[in-house]
């Protein structure tokens, strides 16, 4: 029986990753809902530490939410594949449609794309770009109801031949 679930091992490698390279990742304390090949959704509660002045989350902590779901499930997806390969996100879109005014959950289910992306990169050594979509929704009275739609450019390079070791 494995020490962690799926999530809980994402959660503590966001965590990780937070402390050690990007500490307002830590600071938000986002968890992994779920994530697998195709989908990656991560949810940031509304807390003191992430709501501004009208109780609401904070517009850099749904930036930090999505940039998340999308940059999270690639980065998996390049763990996986053990190869060195360079992420960054060259743009970032949002339609705010409503206050979030409750924990927000990020969701992007664009896994296919983002492997044929890293597929491509490692093809042809060229960097790709990639436009990730992202949606934060938020639990109002049994009802999931959509607060943001983001749009941010992966940008994938491959970086070599050779794998990272295990």
């Amino acid at each position: 029986m494995p020490l962690f679930t799926p999530t809980q091992r994402a959660t503590w490698s966001i965590w990780l990753f937070g402390k050690t390279k990007i500490p307002i990742l830590a600071y938000c304390r986002p968890k992994v809902v779920e994530i697998d090949d195709e989908h990656c959704a991560i949810r940031i509660a509304l807390r003191r530490r992430t709501h501004n002045h009208l109780k609401s989350m904070y517009f850099g902590v749904l930036a930090i939410g999505a940039d998340l779901a999308g940059g999270f499930m690639a980065m998996e997806l390049i763990r996986k594949r053990k190869l060195k390969i360079s992420l960054v996100f060259k743009d970032f879109h949002a339609e705010f449609l409503k206050r979030a005014e409750g924990d927000v959950t990020f969701t992007c289910s664009q896994g296919t794309a983002i492997e044929a992306a890293i597929q491509e990169t490692v093809a042809t050594g060229e960097r790709v770009n990639l436009p990730v979509f992202v949606t934060a929704t938020v639990l109002e009275q049994n009802d999931i109801v959509p607060v943001a739609e983001m749009t941010l450019t992966l940008s994938v390079k491959f970086r070599g031949n050779e794998q990272i070791p295990a």
